[in-house]
């Protein structure tokens, strides 16, 4: 089974105008996986459209901390979902080694009630975890080594290499905790404009994918200048082409 999924965030403004609709044009470009985000908010488009489409939902998005996890949870659940990923820390909590290890044992909190719906848990970053140094190692390393075992990892490699960090290197040093990938492409502005499909830009996505090979690899856009289903259908072009390993998983 392909191990390409694509973040519904890439075209949140078709999907809330018509989530049927754009749920069957996903699976017509080839995905057999989606990534959903706001899992309470979408549980009734997803729970029909997914199935129809024959789709699947390994992994989603949702806010964790400081919300009702029991709903979250209970949605995820419903649809099938596996792990369940908070999408987003401001930045500022990023910054004092305190605040680090409160998002951290925030999330191992929660993964000890995901548990109990038989999920778990991760956390994808944006640039600034990278960005931001604690005693000469990024934020999001230091994050990482306070986490619970069951908690995973969903390294967003376009905003890391963003932050400045050699990507590669990162997830081979964070290894079997990185249970997913964001899989885009640009010229890593932070304002998110000047992405492009996969391979078309400044991320060595090869390299990144070889660095992670037992990742679920998902494609997504924060913005983009053209077609959106014609860009993610561009990067999944690319990507069965250059990872025959990761499709075929």
């Amino acid at each position: 089974m392909s191990r390409l999924s694509v973040q519904l965030y890439s075209v949140r403004e078709a999907f809330a105008a018509d989530p049927a609709d754009t749920l069957r044009r996903l699976a017509a470009i080839g995905f057999t996986r989606v990534e959903p985000y706001g899992v309470v908010e979408n549980v009734a488009a997803l729970r029909t459209g997914l199935a129809d489409n024959g789709l699947t939902a390994p992994t989603a998005h949702a806010q964790l901390i400081g919300v009702d996890q029991h709903a979250v949870f209970a949605a995820a659940a419903e649809l099938g979902i596996e792990v369940v990923i908070d999408p987003f820390v401001q930045p500022e909590r990023w910054r004092d080694p305190a605040d680090i290890a409160a998002t951290a044992a925030a999330l191992n909190s929660a993964a000890g009630l995901a548990a109990e719906h038989g999920l778990r848990v991760g956390y994808h970053n944006h640039w600034w975890e990278l960005e931001s140094r604690i005693d000469g190692r990024s934020a999001f390393e230091v994050f990482a080594d306070q986490l619970d075992p069951q908690v995973v990892l969903e390294v967003d490699t376009y905003w890391a290499l963003a932050g400045g960090a050699d990507v590669p290197a990162l997830l081979r040093g964070l290894g079997e905790r990185v249970h997913a990938i964001h899989v885009k492409d640009g010229d890593l502005a932070t304002d998110a404009t000047g992405q492009v499909p996969a391979g078309q830009g400044r991320v060595p996505v090869t390299e990144v994918l070889a660095a992670a090979p037992d990742a679920l690899r998902v494609v997504e856009f924060d913005a983009y200048a053209g077609d959106l289903f014609a860009g993610i259908a561009a990067s999944h072009a690319f990507l069965t082409g250059v990872d025959p390993i990761g499709a075929e998983r």
